[in-house]
C-alpha cells in the first residue's frame, strides 16, 4: 500500500514538473514576442564604443589609420551608418509618441561630435598635468582606465540627452565593466575632469560636476534613500569647480553642495554642504607601539 502511494505520488510530482517546464517553455517564447526587436546586448554597446574611438583616436585602439581628410569623414560616414542598426532598436521600442526619428538622433549626434572630441581630449591633459605618474597623454590614453571611463560617459551622456533609451545606460555599464567605474549617463561632468586610479568610483545619476575636478579612487557620489515615486528629482550632489575629493570619500544627497576650491580628505562622510575653499577630513586616532612590548600577540593564518 505505502508503495501504491509512493507511486501515485512520484506520478503526481513528474506531472507538475512537466507542466511547470511547459509552462517556463511558454514564458521565453510570449516574453520574446512580446518585444519584436532584437538588442544584441552589451555586446553592441561595445562595439559602439570600439568603432567610434578608433576614428576618435586612430592609431591608438586599432591599427585604423587615416591617409588623408576624406579617409576621416568616410570613416565617420560608415560609423554612423552602422550606428543606425544598433540604435534603432532602442527608438523603436518607445511608444510611438515619444520616439525619436533615428536620423534626427544621428544627426544631431554627429553634431556633437565636435565638442566631444574636444572635450576628451582636455580630460587626457587634465589627467597627464594631474598624475606626476603620466609621462605623456599618450600614456594616459592607452593605459588609464580613468581616462577611458570618462571618454566612455561623454559619448554615452550625449545620447541620454537626445533621449535615446536604454543604450547610453549600456555603455556605462560596459565602462563600468571594463575599468571598475560607475558613472551613470545622466550625471553632468565638466571640462577637465580626471579621476585618478578610479577603480570603485560611483557617480550617480543627477550630480553635476564643475570643470577642473579630481577625484581619487573608491569615492562615492550618492544619493540618501528615496523613494521610487521621488526619482525625477535631483538626489545626488554637486561639486563646485577645482575641487579635489581624496580616496573613500562619500557625498551624498541632493542638496549637498561642495564649493569651489574645496579639499575633501580620504574617508569623509558628508550629507551637508561646504562653504568653498573648505578642507574637510576625518580625524582618526592612530597608535604606534612597539611589537615587543606586547603580550599576547594575536598569530594565525589563512
Amino acid at each position: 500500500m505505502a508503495r501504491q502511494f509512493d507511486a501515485n505520488r512520484d506520478l503526481q510530482e513528474n506531472s507538475q514538473t512537466e507542466d511547470r517546464y511547459e509552462h517556463f517553455i511558454d514564458s521565453i517564447f510570449r516574453k520574446q514576442n512580446e518585444d519584436p526587436h532584437r538588442y544584441g546586448g552589451r555586446q553592441v554597446a561595445g562595439n559602439f564604443i570600439r568603432e567610434l574611438f578608433d576614428i576618435l583616436f586612430a592609431g591608438f585602439f586599432s591599427d585604423l589609420s587615416f591617409r588623408d581628410r576624406t579617409q576621416v569623414e568616410d570613416g565617420i560616414s560608415r560609423f554612423l551608418l552602422d550606428a543606425k542598426k544598433k540604435l534603432e532598436p532602442y527608438l523603436q521600442q518607445t511608444s510611438d509618441s515619444s520616439s525619436k526619428d533615428i536620423n534626427d538622433v544621428l544627426r544631431n549626434f554627429q553634431d556633437a561630435l565636435p565638442s566631444l572630441y574636444e572635450l576628451i581630449w582636455e580630460d587626457a591633459i587634465a589627467a597627464y598635468e594631474g598624475d606626476p605618474a603620466a609621462e605623456s597623454v599618450k600614456e594616459v590614453i592607452l593605459a588609464y582606465s580613468g581616462f577611458y571611463a570618462i571618454a566612455v560617459h561623454r559619448v554615452a551622456h550625449a545620447l541620454h540627452n537626445l533621449q535615446v533609451p536604454i543604450f547610453p545606460r549600456m555603455l556605462s555599464e560596459y565602462a563600468h565593466e571594463k575599468t571598475g567605474i560607475d558613472i551613470h549617463p545622466g550625471a553632468k561632468i565638466g571640462r577637465s575632469f580626471f579621476m585618478d586610479h578610479g577603480t570603485g568610483i560611483v557617480i550617480g545619476g543627477t550630480s553635476i560636476i564643475a570643470d577642473n575636478v579630481k577625484i581619487y579612487q573608491g569615492v562615492t557620489l550618492g544619493a540618501l534613500s528615496v523613494s521610487k515615486s521621488l526619482a525625477s528629482l535631483k538626489r545626488h550632489p554637486t561639486i563646485e569647480e577645482n575641487v579635489i575629493i581624496y580616496a573613500g570619500a562619500t557625498i551624498l544627497g541632493g542638496d549637498t553642495v561642495i564649493g569651489r576650491n574645496s579639499i575633501i580628505g580620504g574617508n569623509a562622510w558628508l550629507t551637508q554642504s561646504v562653504p568653498p575653499f573648505s578642507i574637510v577630513y576625518q580625524k582618526n586616532e592612530v597608535r604606534v607601539r612597539n611589537s615587543k612590548e606586547l603580550d599576547n600577540v594575536i598569530d594565525f593564518s589563512i
